[in-house]
């Protein structure tokens, strides 16, 4: 049986952190916590579930991944967001894999929680997430603040596992907004070091055509009223992207 390390990183979330450490109680042989100087009660509950706990500063959602891993007892690695948990089923089957590992990592389904119901559809569900793997094998790679674990080209080989991540996204439709604007604040910035540029299609068309898809071809409408909120600031994302790196590109 491999031993198990799982990984979080974690700012400000005393209202999280608790159900994700509870989640992989008896499949972790190691739990750390890379934390990036929270100041609510994160560290107290960290402490009190005896985890390690590790504060180091911020610099992008992967280059905090990516170090993060350097902190793990073990290579077999399970990343966790504290806004995740697992849910029974995907935890009776990474007690499994434990058992008995074939391949190099293993995709896994996240279904979220948002103003307390699930959404199914919107493209948010599955939403597969490669969270479980041998970490010589790969590494965090994306655009911030949308990181992606990637295995190492040539020979590396992915599986998928029954069960869900639980996301606990979004409280409210407020929580949503505002890490809109956060997230297309990092987004712009990092588009915009990589000397893209945003057109006026881009700007005008992009936005209506993702609602079209997620809300219509992505089943979204399933999802009642919050479906079409959902889609509707997945739109407003989009827009806010490339108007805020338009606003970079004219300095």
């Amino acid at each position: 049986m491999v031993q198990l390390s799982v990984v979080i990183i974690t700012f400000n979330e005393e209202k999280n952190i608790g159900r994700c450490l509870d989640s992989v109680k008896g499949i972790a042989d190691d739990i750390v916590v890379v934390d990036s100087f929270s100041t609510d009660s994160t560290e107290r509950i960290c402490k009190e579930k005896g985890v390690r706990f590790v504060q180091h500063a911020f610099e992008g959602h992967i280059e905090q991944k990516n170090w993060a891993v350097t902190q793990a007892k073990y290579p077999h690695i399970l990343s966790l967001d504290a806004d995740e948990a697992l849910d029974e089923k995907l935890r009776n089957v990474v007690l499994e894999v434990k058992k008995n590992w074939k391949h190099d990592g293993y995709y896994m389904n996240r279904l979220t929680w948002y103003c307390k119901r699930w959404i199914r559809h919107c493209g948010w569900y599955p939403d597969r997430k490669l969270r479980l793997f041998d970490s010589r094998k790969g590494s965090w790679k994306g655009t911030n603040p949308h990181d992606k674990y990637e295995m190492n080209a040539g020979g590396a080989n992915t599986g998928h596992l029954a069960g869900d991540i639980l996301h606990y996204s979004f409280y409210s439709v407020e929580d949503h907004l505002k890490q809109v604007e956060y997230f297309t604040d990092i987004s712009s910035r990092a588009l915009h070091k990589e000397g893209k540029k945003a057109n006026v299609f881009l700007l005008w068309f992009s936005p209506p055509v993702k609602f079209l898809r997620d809300y219509v071809m992505k089943l979204g409408f399933l999802d009642g009223y919050y479906g079409f909120v959902v889609c509707r600031i997945s739109a407003k994302a989009t827009r806010l992207k490339y108007q805020k790196l338009r606003a970079l590109s004219s300095r």
